[in-house]
């Protein structure tokens, strides 16, 4: 439905004495560059009417950091420790999109323990940046203790991450060709154990927040995306399923071992109506992250089973030079579908590498939802969507 406050075009309307729509002069405000709920480098301008935001405009370019550009200048193996640093709270993700694309072009094939490995260490991650979303949302909100509850656990995973990688938050782990470093059997113990506290911890922050009476009002029948919107702007990820589109390149699209596991696709559509929300909410796209946790709970525990040993690391040549062509590979990540298409000339250094970020369509989804919103609802939608600026300004 078309809010009265929805100015279409980004032009700013000018005052008419005989329109109800605008009553007061509009007031330019600037929410960022530097400012705790834009999520990182990201500048808001935003007109207000009063208290009610009329339209908002994304500005970029405040953490450009050339990574395109910069990967044409290195071999296969150095653009790694760049695309660590496109989604920083989900580098192994980031790192396992990449690698699955040279790999493509190379046709190496990957050990299973490798794989498996994979998939553990970006669930753990996938976890890790759940809880961040979930610590910084309650932030945004007022909410102190669930930020310090929520970097508690995420803390274990992180010195995990350290033990494999040698680094807490880019790390360099997941190689063209397999990984870096094995995982003992101690490490791995301590993730099932983890599991099993995670699994509890999930059900406290439902109790803490998820049902809290303050945040189910500050974040039901707020922000609503309607799936024709998000399919409109191509979201992917928390928030097409907030919306209502069960739709995850795990289940839908299986690559690497995701056909082997049970699991399912967390959708807001039933459980946001026992809270009086509607789907496609704020709420809604929150509630599809903390389900997640839950069902990344369920493929590492068939990880932990399906593990035996054997090699790491495929067989590589020391120099990598992918032959003449493209191709494009898309992973489910965190935050949505992230993609990668490679070009090469046969060269040691790609020719062209372009990254799909989802995060970077979710900003382009926040001029469509702000008029109409009160400035501390549309502070909620920003916060519903989780976008990381290394992904989107890159």
């Amino acid at each position: 439905m078309q809010s009265k406050w929805d100015i279409g075009e980004p032009e700013k309307p000018t005052i008419n004495s005989q329109t109800e729509q605008l009553k007061s002069e509009l007031l330019t405000l600037n929410m960022g560059p530097q400012h705790p709920a834009t999520h990182g480098v990201l500048r808001l301008e935003i007109w207000t009417d009063s208290e009610i935001v009329v339209h908002a405009i994304p500005h970029l370019g405040y953490l450009h950091r050339c990574m395109e550009k910069h990967a044409e200048n290195l071999d296969y193996r150095g653009v790694i420790p760049f695309v660590d640093r496109l989604d920083y709270l989900a580098a192994m993700n980031m790192e396992w999109t990449y690698a699955s694309a040279v790999e493509k072009m190379l046709g190496t094939e990957v050990p299973r323990r490798a794989e498996l490995l994979r998939i553990l260490t970006c669930e753990l991650n996938r976890i890790a940046s759940h809880l961040m979303a979930f610590g910084t949302y309650a932030l945004d909100l007022g909410a102190f203790t669930p930020f310090l509850y929520a970097f508690e656990e995420r803390e274990k995973l992180l010195r995990l991450f350290e033990e494999v990688s040698g680094a807490r938050l880019l790390y360099n782990y997941i190689w063209i060709g397999g990984v870096w470093n094995d995982w003992n059997d101690d490490q791995l113990q301590r993730v099932a154990a983890f599991c099993d506290v995670m699994e509890q911890e999930a059900k406290k922050y439902d109790d803490l927040v998820s049902y809290n009476k303050i945040f189910v009002e500050r974040t039901t029948n707020v922000g609503v995306f309607s799936l024709q919107d998000c399919l409109d702007y191509g979201a992917s990820g928390p928030v097409l399923r907030g919306s209502g589109m069960k739709w995850d390149l795990r289940k839908n699209k299986p690559y690497s071992l995701y056909s082997e596991f049970d699991f399912d696709v967390p959708v807001a559509t039933e459980e946001v109506k026992k809270v009086g929300g509607q789907v496609g909410d704020c709420w809604s796209r929150y509630i599809v992250r903390m389900r997640e946790v839950v069902e990344s709970i369920k493929i590492i525990r068939q990880v932990l089973e399906k593990l035996e040993p054997g090699p790491v690391m495929g067989k590589v040549p020391k120099i990598i030079k992918l032959p003449k062509g493209e191709v494009y590979v898309r992973q489910e990540c965190p935050r949505g579908e992230l993609a990668f298409h490679l070009v090469s000339e046969g060269e040691k250094k790609p020719y062209r590498l372009k990254v799909k970020s989802p995060c970077f369509t979710h900003v382009s989804m926040l001029p469509r939802v702000a008029p109409g919103q009160m400035i501390a609802d549309f502070v909620a939608s920003v916060g519903s969507i989780d976008i990381v600026l290394g992904e989107v300004d890159r």
